[in-house]
């Protein structure tokens, strides 16, 4: 494990692993290093991968308050630690992330999101407006399994019925040791789950080339929030995983990026 510290003394955990051009993995909600390690070995083959816990999560620090540019500043401290420069990979709200980080003049030299979890119609049910202080309401009673089970309903769509038999599993302390970042997740995703078009300026300062990669077998608001994102971009293309839903195969995604990166 490699420790680098971001802008404001936080300290940032992370795993070096492969050989070849540095590509850092931004997880999405409830995710740790732990969790992306599978993506992490793959794509290790022909890149030197930067898999690191987002702060508040594992073995990173969580200094307060929280701030977007915060966590902008851990991906800047990252690509620092990788000479300068370097390709991103980030997933679901995680890959929103790094458009922001990438809208703020991080130097990512490619960027490739799969299935950033925008609704920009009627094809599902928004969520609240008042998600972020649900969610910091929740938080700060010691709500904590309520937050998550908010989040997983009200975000991505489980059945409350299947958050409830997942809440008796052996694994679910995990998912409450990290619920406090869904604040950080929903906050970097407010405005953009409510069923209206992308904000036309939030990332209008995005040009290089960027991938936005969604699963053919998933959900119709899902692909049509990655076509959404790509004609907002100025250097964007698209690619649908046959067969892939929001939960992606790393051994399908690691030709998809070996291909966009390295050509």
């Amino acid at each position: 494990m490699g420790v680098t510290f971001s802008k404001d003394g936080t300290r940032i955990a992370y795993d070096k692993t492969g050989d070849g051009p540095p590509l850092i993995i931004v997880a999405g909600a409830f995710q740790d290093r732990m969790a992306m390690a599978a993506y992490a070995g793959s794509l290790s083959k022909r890149f030197t991968v930067y898999n690191y816990d987002r702060r508040g999560r594992g073995e990173s620090g969580d200094t307060q308050p929280y701030a977007i540019e915060r966590e902008i500043e851990d991906i800047d401290a990252l690509i620092s630690e990788a000479g300068g420069s370097a390709f991103v990979f980030g997933g679901s709200s995680g890959g929103v992330l790094t458009l922001d980080a990438a809208a703020h003049g991080s130097h990512i030299t490619k960027l490739a999101v799969y299935e950033p979890p925008f609704v920009v119609d009627d094809s599902r049910d928004p969520v609240p407006e008042d998600i972020v202080e649900q969610l910091q309401d929740m938080i700060a009673s010691g709500r904590r399994g309520d937050a998550a089970k908010t989040f997983m309903t009200k975000g991505s769509l489980m059945p409350a019925e299947m958050v409830d038999g997942m809440r008796t599993q052996p694994f679910w302390p995990g998912v409450e040791a990290v619920a406090h970042t869904l604040v950080y997740d929903a906050m970097i995703m407010d405005g953009t789950m409510q069923g209206t078009p992308l904000p036309a300026n939030r990332w209008a300062a995005v040009t290089i080339p960027t991938l936005v990669i969604y699963g053919g077998a998933g959900s119709a608001w899902s692909r049509n929030a990655a076509e959404a994102l790509v004609e907002l971009l100025p250097n964007a293309e698209q690619q649908k995983l046959e067969g892939q839903f929001h939960e992606l195969t790393p051994d399908v995604l690691t030709p998809v990026l070996e291909d966009f990166f390295l050509t």
